[in-house]
């Protein structure tokens, strides 16, 4: 069931209907004391019971602007009833204390959130007891370790919350909290998810630490003026770059880790509003923001019971992280911030405006991509250097495309479990493969990425890779001292829905592979002509875009030594043309130069 099946999403009255259209699915999970929500079975690394306040808390995100800006919400008994039994000691429901790490700081930071915007509607009609009790609760945040990341900003919601309400909290560790925060700053408006030196740059910038940031900015501007000021101009110098991680019909890049919390992706454009900062012409930031709400929308994401499911664009638990409960989808409605906007706002007054004329490539030297946005293949991906990270994949692959989504490797022996999309796989037996899964060194020099990995410490890999859409051209040198099959994937098609072979639904001669279906086309050419095209299907399920997938693919042995591996790799979707028989170029051995077929040189590597 699908609750926003009727809802257009074009209004602010639309908008507001869709917080209440995503929330009632979710009262006939709640416990007989309303503390607890569980939509469903599945757990996650920490216990149930920080899973059920999960489902309790997240929901605020939207709840809670939506009351905020008047929306109408009946509800909001029960959630203080939550309140008062979640955090009594004596009630069968209590939330339980929060030690060190604990899931359970980072769902009081939308309690705390909560309080800073309605705290007539959260905390005045709490008991006197029950306030005592929410307070004491929310200060265990004070006496606990929190990882170095994101979850920093749990701590300063929950002061947020505190301070609008009159209670105490250790205002010393606040000021090192948030200047730890700020020590994430990288270039260009952009963080890292923690310390820049160690950690991922990903969709936590947008969705994270910038919103987070842009609360704090609204909300304690006049505490911490200077401060407010700077989340501000960070947000405001990000936001023309993250505009390029979208489709024109709204969709998003799908890349990196937590991505079931889906349209969390525009989150960063409602903070914007929210704050008041206008990075872009309102129109357009609100065309953005619409857009990826609306085409999230008509996605199959939804259980029967019209719960938000654990996965991406369709339900699979294959490409979830552990700490995803049945309750972690529910991040996606801090979407909703705008509406604790007055509607007379100039957010809510613009027309929604379409992307403005963007540049084909666009170089982004802190994520270590290239977007690349071909309106003729109408294909929209980004040429990723790899992060090292413990989400592997999500990371790690050569390129992650708006279409065609990228997969993750399951427990099965072959290239169908070896998720060798987008990435080179190789294997001392041709059943168990390796894929780049961390990089010991990367670059990006003049719009070409580099890295340089060692899966074995015996095989070095180094990969040079370049833009020339519609197609992208791949170099690798590879130095085994063993002996190896490769196995170098393209972009993973979605496979028919009947199970039968299209006409020419699958070609391959010679040192070539290209897979057509209704979903679009994909193909892959080996340069030197020296490995095997073939076709490969991959486990289900393990695509986060498409639950079955066929990846055109080049496979070879390589003895102990040295060898260039050169190919170029290209899609399209359905409407769009793939040129496939326009393709880059050898130009030269040795030095080894790849040209595209007008003789512009796209990548140079001298062999010696």
């Amino acid at each position: 069931m699908n609750p926003f099946a009727d809802n257009p999403l074009t209004s602010r009255t639309d908008v507001q209907r869709a917080v209440r259209q995503l929330t009632e699915p979710l009262e006939t999970h709640r416990s007989p004391g309303s503390a607890r929500v569980k939509p469903g079975p599945a757990s996650a690394w920490f216990p149930e019971t920080a899973a059920e306040l999960e489902g309790f808390a997240r929901p605020l995100w939207g709840l809670v602007p939506l009351a905020a800006g008047g929306g109408d919400f009946d509800g909001w008994p029960r959630i203080r009833e939550g309140i008062k039994h979640g955090t009594d000691p004596d009630h069968p429901e209590y939330w339980g204390p929060a030690g060190d790490n604990s899931q359970k700081h980072v769902e009081p930071a939308a309690i705390g959130f909560g309080l800073a915007l309605v705290p007539e509607i959260l905390w005045d009609p709490l008991e006197a007891e029950t306030k005592d009790r929410l307070a004491a609760y929310l200060r265990q945040v004070d006496d606990a370790s929190l990882y170095d990341c994101n979850w920093l900003f749990f701590r300063e919601l929950v002061h947020l919350g505190l301070e609008r309400v009159g209670v105490e909290y250790d205002r010393e560790l606040s000021r090192e909290t948030l200047d730890k925060l700020e020590s994430f700053a990288i270039e260009d408006g952009w963080y890292a998810d923690g310390s820049p030196e160690e950690n991922a740059v990903d969709y936590y910038v947008p969705w994270a630490m910038h919103t987070y940031g842009l609360i704090y900015a609204t909300v304690a501007e006049e505490i911490d003026p200077d401060r407010a000021d700077r989340f501000r101009e960070r947000a405001a110098e990000f936001a023309p770059q993250f505009r390029h991680w979208f489709r024109r019909d709204g969709a998003a890049l799908p890349y990196g880790r937590s991505l079931t919390y889906r349209f969390a992706q525009a989150a960063f454009w409602g903070a914007l509003a929210f704050a008041d900062v206008k990075a872009l012409p309102w129109g357009e930031i609100k065309g953005l923001w619409l857009r990826n709400l609306r085409w999230w929308a008509t996605q199959p994401i939804f259980t029967d019971g019209g719960v938000l499911s654990v996965g991406y664009r369709y339900p699979t638990l294959k490409v979830s992280e552990p700490y995803n409960s049945a309750s972690s989808p529910y991040w996606a409605l801090k979407v909703f911030l705008p509406l604790a906007l007055e509607s007379d706002h100039p957010f809510w007054q613009a027309e929604p405006k379409p992307l403005s004329e963007l540049p084909e490539q666009v170089v982004q030297s802190e994520p270590k991509l290239v977007v690349c946005r071909d309106q003729t293949a109408d294909h929209h991906y980004a040429l990723a250097a790899g992060q090292s990270t413990p989400y592997l994949e999500k990371y790690t692959k050569f390129a992650y495309s708006n279409a065609f989504g990228f997969g993750v490797r399951s427990r099965r022996a072959g290239l169908e479990g070896a998720g060798h999309d987008s990435a080179l796989a190789l294997s001392e037996d041709g059943r168990n493969y390796r894929i780049r899964l961390a990089v010991d060194e990367t670059a990006v020099r003049d719009g070409t990425l580099y890295s340089r990995w060692t899966p074995w410490d015996d095989v070095c890999v180094e990969t040079w890779l370049a833009p020339a859409t519609p197609w992208h051209v791949r170099v690798h040198r590879l130095e085994t001292d063993r002996s190896v099959h490769s196995a170098e994937g393209g972009f993973a098609l979605p496979r028919g829905d009947d199970g039968r072979s299209e006409p020419n639904g699958r070609q391959t001669s010679g040192g070539s592979a290209r897979c057509r279906s209704p979903g679009g086309t994909s193909g892959i050419r080996d340069l030197f002509e020296r490995r095997e095209g073939k076709t490969t299907g991959q486990d289900p399920n393990t695509n986060v875009c498409h639950p079955r997938t066929v990846v055109p693919t080049l496979v070879g042995e390589h003895e102990p030594g040295t060898h260039w591996l050169v190919g170029a790799v290209t899609a399209a979707r359905a409407d769009g043309d793939d040129r496939w028989n326009r393709a880059p170029q050898l130009a030269s051995a040795d030095p080894l130069v790849v040209t595209d077929v007008d003789g512009e040189e796209l990548i140079r590597c001298e062999r010696e």
